[in-house]
């Protein structure tokens, strides 16, 4: 400074903090003060934040709300105009365009005397007396036409809209029809052939490796027997005990790999089934699954060969082949399942989606490729040991 001046000097590292801070040091507050000072204004700061992030969660929450309402207004329109389009053309306006008038409750003109009750019609014209439902029905009625021409009369009055939704009422219609009156086919099982089990009983014993009194107990029952190509039939029932089914294996010749459904079977409700172990009228513990009728069978001939006897409780066999096939009802009410498909990996899936739907339900899979075959090499071990043990016994 001046020399003699009285000036009060700052020091320069000062000034410049005080100028960038852009206010004037007030010296009268202590240092507390300061630090109070400081920390209200981060708390300020800390608060203006929180206040611009609420604002913008929630200006985010109104936005997905939006479109949420945008996206279900969308399907109210959709469904409103799927509802619009199964609904068929009002028959009032239909009997407008067709030149008649309404007087007294009747649609009259062109010699009818037409009552319409929402889609039905009733003609109580004394030549007439008959009634019938639908939009194409009243334009066939009263123009004396047919299906095609009362189609592209619709066409030119009501436009395509019109004509498809009148069509989708006069399908309804006609198949409600069909369904009240037409007799229920039933199925018809291949014919017997008793000349032809033989072949069939030999096929299975020395081929699949079942023991004859398992068949024999089996075909006993009625559910494996021969038809006339030579076919193994194994009878599919629903759980009430009805014929609904058959599935056929070839037997005749040498590598015959035929094997199929009947014609006519109700694969949704039908099965290849029967019950081993407990007593007759025993709630049944136990289901098995498998892929065929002869795993089923060979699943439960391995049961018997190395338990020695049958299931000490009720226990089911059952061939299931596909997961639509899955009386999932009544399963549901079985205690213990087991899932045993064989050991195919084209199987592991459908045997994955049983274990989620039955929670109940267990993986068991063969040791063999599938059951039949496990089946067939036990017999081979089994008959090995037996001419080993007579070896033994003769080398004695």
């Amino acid at each position: 400074g001046i020399k003699g001046s009285r000036a009060q000097h700052q020091e320069i590292k000062d000034f410049y903090s005080i100028v960038n801070a852009g206010i004037e040091p007030d010296t009268s507050l202590t240092q507390l003060q300061l630090q109070a000072k400081a920390a209200d204004r981060d708390r300020a700061q800390a608060k203006k934040q929180q206040m611009e992030a609420t604002a913008k969660a929630l200006a985010l929450e109104n936005e997905l709300k939006d479109r949420r309402i945008k996206e279900l207004e969308a399907q109210v329109a959709f469904w409103q105009q799927q509802t619009q389009q199964l609904r068929d053309l009002a028959l009032e306006d239909v009997a407008w365009e067709l030149g008649l008038d309404y007087d007294q409750q009747r649609w009259r003109g062109h010699g009818h005397i037409i009552n319409i009750d929402g889609p039905k019609f009733y003609d109580f014209a004394p030549d007439q007396q008959k009634g019938s439902g639908g939009a194409i029905d009243l334009v066939m009625h009263v123009n004396q036409c047919n299906f095609r021409q009362a189609v592209v009369w619709l066409d030119e009055r009501f436009g395509e809209a019109g004509v498809e939704r009148a069509a989708i009422t006069h399908v309804k219609n006609r198949a409600a029809d069909i369904i009240q009156t037409e007799p229920r086919p039933q199925f018809t099982p291949p014919v017997e052939d008793k000349a032809n089990w033989s072949a069939v009983e030999h096929y299975l014993n020395q081929f699949r490796g079942i023991r004859s009194d398992c068949i024999q107990m089996l075909h006993n029952q009625g559910l494996v027997y021969a038809d006339d190509q030579q076919n193994a039939v194994f009878v599919m029932r629903n759980l009430d005990g009805q014929r609904n089914g058959a599935f056929l294996r070839g037997t005749r010749g040498e590598n015959n790999s035929f094997k199929g459904y009947s014609k006519g079977t109700k694969r949704s409700d039908s099965w290849f089934y029967f019950s081993l172990g407990g007593k007759a009228n025993d709630k049944t513990s136990t289901a098995i699954l498998c892929k065929s009728p002869i795993d089923a069978i060979s699943r439960a001939m391995l049961e018997y060969l190395i338990r020695g006897d049958a299931p000490p409780e009720r226990t089911v066999y059952i061939a299931i082949d596909d997961i639509k096939s899955l009386p999932l009802e009544r399963l549901q009410k079985v205690p213990n399942i087991l899932v045993a498909f064989g050991n195919d990996k084209s199987t592991d899936a459908v045997a994955q989606r049983v274990l989620e739907l039955m929670p109940q339900s267990q993986i068991k899979k063969s040791k063999a490729s599938d059951w039949n075959q496990q089946l067939l090499d036990y017999g081979q071990q089994l008959r090995q040991q037996q001419q080993q043990q007579q070896q033994d016994d003769l080398s004695l």
